[in-house]
């Protein structure tokens, strides 16, 4: 039986003074987790706050573990890109 994990990333973007600096921090995370780690991500928060944003990204496994390790890397390479942006973020399971 599949197993789908979305990796949840609230992130607080203290420098963005505008909508456009925003959306050059989350296009860039968006970009680079797809490439590296063949994951879907979309942001899922209300695109109109400055200085916040919800990002997650999904991958679907017939193996948990493996969909867990996969979710795990996405996070460490999530943290060395946002550094201290990343605020918090949490693993939802559909299985």
């Amino acid at each position: 039986m599949p197993v789908i994990g979305v990796l949840h990333l609230e992130l607080r973007i203290d420098h963005a003074e505008s909508l456009k600096d925003r959306r050059n921090v989350i296009r860039g995370l968006k970009a680079r987790l797809r490439a590296r780690h063949n994951v879907a991500v979309a942001e899922i928060g209300p695109a109109t706050l400055l200085n916040r944003a919800l990002v997650s990204a999904a991958t679907i496994s017939g193996d948990r573990v493996f969909a867990e390790k996969v979710l795990r890397a996405v996070e460490d390479d999530a943290a060395s890109i946002l550094g201290g942006m990343l605020e918090s973020s949490y693993v939802e399971w559909v299985e």
